[in-house]
């Protein structure tokens, strides 16, 4: 079955969000640098999120300079611990600022 298309107003918002964040970069880690400041600077912490099926919250977000792009600093049962911000799921809504996700998935898939 074929992947519904996005309409062309959402594909051309990530695309504006995409060429915001990486607008001055020249590396790929210069890139995940952007997108990295457009989270921080953009998405409301603390928020509940998913992981895993397991509810925590959401603090802050890092980039170590590893394949595995940008990490969320999550807590759970008092204890903190950082997972790839491309595996969180909304509780419910999702926070102030999230199209930023969708324009980090959207730029790590090479898809827009």
């Amino acid at each position: 079955m074929a992947r519904p298309r996005k309409p062309k107003l959402a594909r051309r918002r990530l695309r504006k969000l995409i060429e915001a964040a990486v607008v001055d970069c020249y590396t790929e880690d210069e890139q995940h640098g952007g997108f990295l400041v457009m989270l921080q600077d953009h998405v409301a912490c603390p928020f509940r999120a998913l992981v895993a099926g397991e509810e925590v919250e959401v603090r802050g977000f890092d980039w170590d300079g590893t394949p595995q792009g940008i990490v969320a600093i999550c807590r759970r049962k008092g204890r903190t611990f950082r997972v790839n911000a491309t595996a969180l799921e909304w509780t419910t809504r999702p926070p102030v600022g999230a199209e930023w996700f969708d324009a980090y998935r959207a730029w790590l898939k090479g898809n827009w």
